[in-house]
């Protein structure tokens, strides 16, 4: 009785402590998951499972998405899940998304599952229309998007129609130009084929690098009003700040780099933003709701803190993440090295066995061949022997009726003639067979003439059939296998690495080093100017191609600004975007 009074304390209290938990769905942008979580779980404890399920350890970029009453939100990681103003009916749904965009995505994106994620959202950007991206360029990131999904171009697999239910260009884009899904697919898929042996990662972080340079990549745009009441957009991106016409999101009014801004801050619906030069007025202006300064401020921050972190030693995380990005670099380069080997040494077999069946095929084609003259030249030579015995003994014939015509012509002197008449006749006789004899020698000659051409055409004959013997041995003992020479394959350069040490970085913006600072951005510019020239020469191309298809009447606003900044010769660089501003000078700002 008292062991089972115990049991059932036992389980009861089991049944206490087992924490209540609740239902969430995890949105990736190519995944779905749902997690159990306990009531206490605090906005860090989600955010961590979730990357600890992806294998993903460059969090700092990422966060959760929800949404409130038409405005976007992300989960706090101080704050209880269940706190925050989102839907209490199960399962509670957060979107995995990048919340902070890197400079430079080809230094700053170092695991692959973090490129891919990022891959997939620009992507996503892009075609939704809500980065504007040129007919030409657009074009471009489809062929890289074709590569990375379907890898290297093979014309008997990827035949025409291949790309026909794939979503690769902005529905604005095809809309512009007089263009049919065909001639669309022929100008992806030129591009394409030329980016043969570039694997995933590869073509993924080239979209990125492309896209990158778009001017409303990374940019978090939000409706505001100065103190006029003039409506405006701020633009919070990794670069800084930037004010917009509404009409005109590509070409910003003014920018606040974030090396040159020394406060933000505010308070209810206004927002202060205080340079970092105390002659240039404070900028301040009014958003539609306090939860919209808040996403603005959280913004602000991460972005910031992310800017300053870039110009600083990398910390020992991030070193050991390089280090292992670059052995798994190097291993996969070996791997395709060896593969693209192993690939090349049986294509080389296949056709090295198609060049022996080929020359197999010829040498019993030539041994039919000499078969059968082997058997003509028998024939011939049976035929001329043949020829050559009748010929023999008609001239044996010949001889015996010439030898048979001398006697009877002796015969016919050594008979006595009686009478002249008989002696005329019998001279007459002898006459004919005079005649008659010499007829039949010279016959005997010309058979034994003929006898003898005869004899010769027989032994050119043998003579042939000699050779052609000869000729079918050596077909027969000609060696079937030629020398294979293995095909060395280069070997991975060895890829430098290096050692640096990280430091802490708070929000408080200080004056120190950030004329430094400024020139370092300086010189990035100048830098990644050099390298996009050659893709703008490409770019520069496809657009004078197409250019004569486009429909006029259909341009957008986007459009009429990308094409007036491109007659200006401001490009479509962000780094330009930003350059300008600061060459205006210390001059009070007035929007």
């Amino acid at each position: 009785m008292a062991g089972a009074i115990a049991s059932r304390m036992s389980f009861s209290s089991l049944k206490r402590k087992q924490p209540k938990t609740f239902t969430v769905r995890i949105v990736t942008m190519d995944a779905e998951m749902e997690f159990n979580c306990e009531m206490k779980w605090k906005g860090k404890d989600l955010f961590d499972l979730v990357c600890r399920t992806l294998g993903l350890r460059e969090t700092w970029f990422f966060g959760l998405q929800y949404t409130i009453k038409d405005t976007v939100a992300w989960l706090k990681m101080d704050k209880k899940v269940l706190d925050h103003d989102v839907s209490k009916e199960e399962p509670v749904t957060f979107h995995f998304l990048a919340k902070f965009y890197p400079e430079n995505a080809e230094e700053e994106l170092v695991q692959e599952i973090t490129q891919h994620l990022f891959f997939l959202q620009v992507k996503k950007q892009i075609l939704d229309e809500k980065i504007y991206c040129p007919p030409e360029a657009s074009v471009l990131l489809a062929s890289y998007a074709v590569q990375a999904k379907y890898g290297d171009y093979d014309p008997s697999v990827h035949k025409r129609g291949f790309l026909a239910q794939e979503e690769l260009l902005p529905k604005r884009v095809i809309n512009l130009y007089q263009m049919t899904p065909e001639m669309w697919e022929e100008r992806i898929t030129a591009w394409y084929a030329e980016h043969r042996g570039r694997a995933r990662d590869e073509a993924e972080m080239e979209y990125l690098k492309i896209a990158q340079d778009l001017e409303m990549y990374g940019v978090n745009y939000f409706a505001i009003r100065n103190k006029k009441g003039t409506e405006l957009l701020l633009g919070v991106d990794a670069l800084g700040l930037h004010i917009y016409d509404p009409e005109n999101r590509l070409t910003p009014k003014i920018s606040f780099p974030w090396n040159e801004i020394r406060n933000i801050s505010y308070s209810d619906k206004e927002f202060t933003i205080k340079p970092l030069d105390k002659k240039i007025d404070v900028f301040k202006f009014n958003s539609s709701k306090l939860r919209v300064n808040k996403l603005i401020l959280q913004l602000c921050i991460g972005n910031h803190d992310l800017f300053m972190r870039r110009r600083k030693a990398d910390s020992l995380e991030v070193q050991q993440m390089k280090a292992q990005a670059r052995e798994e670099k190097a291993r996969k380069q070996m791997e395709r090295q060896r593969l693209a080997r192993e690939k090349q040494m049986r294509e080389e077999a296949e056709r090295t066995r198609d060049e022996l069946e080929r020359r197999l095929l010829q040498m019993k084609e030539e041994a039919t061949m000499a078969n059968e003259a082997l058997m003509r030249s028998e024939e011939t030579a049976d035929l001329l022997a043949e020829k050559a015995q009748i010929t023999e003994e008609e001239a044996k014939l010949l001889a015996q009726k010439a030898a048979e015509a001398e006697q009877e012509m002796q015969r016919i002197k050594a008979t006595a003639i009686r009478t002249e008449e008989e002696k005329r006749l019998m001279e007459q006789k002898v006459l004919e067979a005079e005649v008659l004899a010499l007829k039949m020698a010279e016959e005997s000659e010309r058979r034994a003439k003929e006898a003898d051409q005869l004899k010769q055409d027989l032994q050119e004959a043998r003579e042939a059939e000699r050779r052609a013997k000869q000729k079918l041995l050596e077909i027969a003992t000609k060696p079937t296998y030629p020398p294979m020479n293995p095909i060395p394959a280069p070997l991975p350069p060895d890829i430098p690495s290096f050692n640096l040490i990280g430091d802490s970085l708070s929000f408080d913006f200080k004056d120190t080093d950030m004329k430094r600072l400024s020139m370092e951005i300086e010189k990035e510019k100048v830098e990644y100017m050099e390298k996009s020239k050659h893709l703008q020469e490409q770019l520069n191309e496809l657009k004078t191609e197409i250019e004569a298809l486009k429909l006029k009447e259909r341009e957008t606003a986007l459009d009429i600004l990308h094409n007036e900044n491109s007659d200006r010769g401001s490009g479509s660089s962000k780094h330009n975007t930003i350059k300008k501003p600061q060459a205006q000078g210390r001059r009070p700002i007035c929007i």
